[in-house]
């Protein structure tokens, strides 16, 4: 009987403690007016602009970009403030490099299409595609790059993407062949001592 009870009291201990960790938390979120955090879509929706905008992988969440960034650190407000002549590729001028940093997050690496449509096969002509880099498709989440690539870089892009798209340049292989490394095998010290693993390896071109 002295057990039952004691075991009572200890469930009814467990509970009030429940209770009240739950009432002060509730108390807290009304007394302090804590807001339910907005989903990310509810912030492309607000914005609109696409997830794409503010954060480096283009469904949403990860590392913000510095769109994302100068957007929180102003208090996320509803309109996203833009970053004139802040380039998004500094010093890159080849195409497919420029793809890889720009597009291939959404478009794949190969332009086979993940979260944006496959580029490959779509024989897209070159003034479309500069349409799409500049103004984006805000329906379709693509942001707009305007004013983050220079002339140069734009044309390099847009070649490149069209080529891409009609076939005349062929997608990034799954992978490369290298030759075979080749290795010499030189000793540090003199000392009897030292066994071939404490050796220094080179290459013989050095």
């Amino acid at each position: 009987m002295k057990q039952n009870i004691s075991g009572l009291n200890r469930f009814v201990r467990r509970v009030s403690i429940f209770a009240l960790a739950l009432g002060v938390c509730l108390i807290t979120t009304v007394f302090l007016g804590v807001q339910t955090a907005h989903a990310l879509p509810e912030y492309a929706a607000r914005t609109g602009e696409p997830c794409a905008t503010c954060h480096v992988s283009p469904g949403g969440g990860g590392p913000r970009t510095l769109r994302g960034l100068l957007w929180a650190a102003r208090g996320k407000p509803d309109k996203v403030p833009t970053l004139p002549g802040i380039l998004i590729a500094p010093g890159v001028s080849d195409g497919a490099e420029l793809f890889d940093i720009i597009c291939a997050a959404c478009h794949g690496s190969k332009g086979e299409g993940l979260f944006a449509i496959g580029l490959v096969g779509k024989s897209l002509d070159a003034h479309n595609v500069q349409t799409f880099v500049e103004n984006g498709i805000p329906l379709n989440g693509m942001p707009s790059f305007k004013g983050q690539l220079t002339d140069d870089q734009l044309t390099a892009l847009v070649t490149f993407v069209t080529g891409l798209s009609n076939g005349q340049i062929a997608p990034s292989p799954d992978e490369y062949v290298l030759p075979p490394a080749l290795f010499g095998c030189a000793a540090q010290s003199a000392a009897p001592d030292k066994s071939c693993s404490q050796r220094t390896y080179m290459s013989r071109g050095n």
